[in-house]
């Protein structure tokens, strides 16, 4: 979208998600004792020391991919939390989700991408695990990383509402909303995705 290109834009976008992310892996934080989750390779021993936000702001300064590739990786994470509900988004393992996402997006959206080596710069972790985090994030994509006009299309008209409300004077897109403004009390947020026709499409939680 020709919006994504606007250089005030995506410093919102991206402190939205931050923040968006945050309240996410919070809540999943205070879910664990009752709920089970599963350690996986994206989960660190300790919860990093870096913010979110400023993580992501690291990401968009050094990746350099496209500003659809944020979006993208959005998608991508809310279906690797659909496949995945026994790993769902954390303190601990939020920031190797996204600097693996980030990095899948790019080398499916972009046709010039830095390789393995550098995104594990980027995200301060070694080459061989950025590229066993790779490997497992397509795996439990399940190698779905199609995304459609309308689902893209669907997902910034729901960021672009949710930001609105925080912030009325930005705006993402001109289209209409193709969801209804309501944000879940636990903080979850996802939509399911009908690859068939995507015409109908519904509000989900993020992570249980």
């Amino acid at each position: 979208m020709a919006e994504l290109e606007n250089p005030n834009v995506m410093p919102k976008l991206i402190t939205f998600l931050s923040s968006l992310l945050e309240k996410v892996a919070e809540s999943n934080d205070l879910s664990r004792s009752f709920q089970p989750q599963k350690i996986s390779v994206f989960h660190g021993l300790t919860r990093p020391t870096i913010s979110i936000q400023t993580y992501l702001e690291r990401i968009f300064k050094y990746a350099n991919c496209s500003p659809s590739c944020y979006i993208v990786a959005y998608v991508y994470l809310d279906r690797f939390t659909q496949r995945q509900p026994t790993l769902p988004i954390n303190s601990f393992n939020v920031h190797r989700l996204l600097i693996t996402s980030v990095m899948v997006s790019a080398k499916f959206m972009d046709d010039m991408y830095y390789n393995n080596a550098y995104y594990a710069k980027v995200g301060g972790i070694s080459t061989t695990e950025m590229n066993f985090l790779e490997v497992d994030f397509l795996f439990g994509l399940g190698f779905h990383l199609n995304v459609t006009p309308s689902t893209f299309q669907s997902y910034c008209s729901y960021l672009q509402r949710e930001m609105m409300m925080l912030q009325p004077q930005f705006n993402i897109s001109d289209e209409p909303s193709l969801f209804t403004s309501t944000i879940s009390s636990k903080l979850y947020l996802y939509f399911s995705e009908e690859d068939s026709s995507h015409q109908q499409q519904q509000q989900q939680q993020l992570a249980v």
